[in-house]
């Protein structure tokens, strides 16, 4: 019966409407008891002969019983906007949450474990806290209740009854560590099974084409077994704990009657006291039922428990300390300062000795060989992670002084992977700025080259992409992911690969118009393919975590080194992509 902290906690959130749901609750039981109580009076008046109060004890019985479904209904409605509403805040919070750990969090978490938690958990806890504990409080008030009141009607009554309750409500009890531990198995089995078919579904073109779907079906298969073997061990344990209680009900109940029924015979007790005792035993015991039923109801909240108090004090790769707001009066320079940083569990540094500034209003690329360090850049930028050594500012602040969201706010990021959500594609571009008109939103795609593909859709801007943007080029989600970091409008524009998706003929174009379109911004272009980048004003080239060189295109050309090399090889691809 102990509830755990975590789900105390959730239930904060709904204080009102589940006090309201424990009352109608309580006001429920309190019919079933007049109901007792009416058809007792009426058996006695039956046994002694007298049927003149019978019409009306039955038509009060009637009563009562109209009133419990009325009461009933709005006890169950009452009790279901009480779970929606923890059900939407212990959401919200997790949200809130894994915005704040950020990438860094879901490159260790597996993202269908996360979405498990947050579905299938949050659903678990919304049922043990509407249903389950209403009915704790009153399984813990109405038999103490009933039992001084059958003291004082027969208190032989109580030899049968006391014991029972006791080991009905203490008895399972002795059962609860090793149902933790059970639940808690199935709990990680269930939790990793999810996550492995979202990972198939997510992966089934690599699968299909690595012809690896028979080896994942199997280890599906196995999961999928692990989870029925954890589902019955966990039965098992359940199962003798509803025994146990079942059995003090029946055992209980029955020691009840008989000593009502011993008592009615040695004429030491009314016909009427007789028949309360033997009814109102049976309404000691429907708490206890009660609560049996609804603890198997909420038992997934319990066994999420842990794993939602996880989730919810995993604490973010970086602090969120900074106070200051990202705001600039224009555009804001971007330096990094001697940045040395290496990752956990990593022999080499990824960034040594980094030092380069990309001035206000004006474009930077960033290119160097794979494993340079151009990703690790833009997370320590977005603070991802945060920098070991050296410093990182923007419009002359450490961005560590600013607070997380606003830092992320003013940087619009364009990533080579595209996230695009089940919705019209104006919806989708509107995440960056919800307010945004149509002619905004026009002109960004204008902008981004996607303008005129959309107009050639039946439905235009009102067509409802498929899941990831899955009905559209790769292409064209990174055109459109453009069009929405532009209609974002931050001061800082961050292209990461943004454009590898794009046929290589056009890209020059597209970043060129990109880049007009993006004046009054700080630009930062990450590319691997120099065509990106040779109309940017200064130009990074990173090797093995250190700046190699810096200068504009026809510069560093002249200087050969490594952007050299990286255009001749880009120059040979072509050549052998012709032949």
């Amino acid at each position: 019966m102990i509830v755990h902290p975590e789900l105390r906690r959730a239930a904060q959130h709904a204080r009102r409407p589940l006090l309201a749901a424990t009352l109608l609750q309580g006001a429920v039981t309190s019919t079933h008891l007049a109901q007792a109580v009416l058809l007792a009076v009426a058996l006695a008046d039956l046994a002694r002969g007298d049927t003149d109060r019978l019409p009306l004890l039955l038509g009060a019985v009637l009563g009562v019983v109209a009133v419990r479904a009325g009461l009933d209904s709005v006890q169950r409605r009452t009790a279901g906007r009480a779970g929606a509403t923890v059900r939407v805040a212990v959401r919200d919070e997790l949200l809130t949450r894994l915005g704040r750990l950020g990438p860094a969090f879901l490159t260790t978490a597996r993202a269908g474990a996360v979405r498990t938690t947050l579905v299938d958990g949050v659903e678990g806890v919304d049922a043990y806290v509407s249903r389950y504990l209403p009915q704790l409080l009153i399984t813990l008030t109405v038999p103490p209740f009933l039992l001084a009141a059958l003291a004082v009607i027969e208190p032989a009554a109580l030899l049968g009854l006391v014991p029972a309750l006791l080991l009905a409500l203490l008895g399972p009890r002795a059962w609860d560590r090793l149902l933790a531990q059970r639940g808690k198995e199935h709990w990680d089995t269930y939790e990793q099974l999810g996550a492995d078919y979202l990972e198939a579904l997510q992966g089934m073109p690599a699968l299909r084409a690595a012809g690896a779907v028979a080896r994942t079906r199997e280890r599906l298969e196995r999961r999928s077994a692990a989870l029925h073997r954890a589902t019955v061990a966990k039965l098992r344990v359940s199962l003798v704990d509803t025994g146990l209680t079942d059995l003090a009900i029946q055992g209980g109940t029955a020691a009840a009657a008989l000593l009502a029924c011993w008592s009615a015979v040695t004429g030491s007790a009314t016909a009427t006291s007789t028949y309360l005792v033997l009814l109102l035993a049976s309404e000691c015991f429907r708490p206890v039922r009660d609560l049996a039923r609804e603890w198997h109801a909420g038992y997934l909240g319990v066994s999420a428990a842990d794993g939602l108090a996880a989730l919810r004090t995993a604490e973010p790769a970086v602090p969120d300390t900074g106070k200051a707001e990202a705001h600039w009066p224009g555009p804001p320079e971007l330096r990094f300062d001697h940045v040395d940083f290496t990752y956990d569990g990593a022999e080499a540094s990824a960034l040594r000795e980094v030092t380069f500034t990309a001035e206000a209003g004006r474009t930077t690329a960033i290119v160097g060989p794979s494993g340079a360090g151009k990703s690790t850049l833009l997370a320590l930028l977005l603070r991802h992670h945060d920098r070991q050594g050296g410093r990182i500012t923007l419009g002359g602040r450490e961005v560590t002084e600013f607070a997380l969201d606003s830092l992320r706010q003013s940087i619009a990021v364009v990533s080579q992977e595209t996230y695009l959500f089940h919705a019209t594609i104006a919806d989708n571009l509107r995440l960056a700025r919800t307010n945004a008109t149509d002619d905004e939103v026009i002109r960004a795609a204008r902008t981004a080259g996607i303008h005129d593909e959309i107009a050639a859709l039946p439905d235009g801007y009102a067509t409802v992409l498929g899941e990831r943007g899955a009905t559209l080029s790769g292409g064209q989600r990174q055109r459109l992911a453009l069009a929405r970091a532009l209609l974002a409008d931050a001061p800082v524009l961050v292209l990461d690969e943004a454009t590898s998706a794009v046929d290589e003929r056009r890209e020059a174009d597209i970043v060129r118009e990109l880049l007009a379109a993006a004046g009054g911004r700080t630009v930062l272009v990450v590319a691997h393919r120099l065509a990106a980048v040779q109309y940017a004003d200064r130009i990074v080239v990173l090797d093995g975590g250190r700046v190699d060189a810096v200068g504009d295109h026809t510069a560093l050309v002249r200087a050969g080194g490594v952007y050299a090399e990286l255009l001749n090889a880009g120059h040979a691809h072509k050549k052998g992509l012709a032949a």
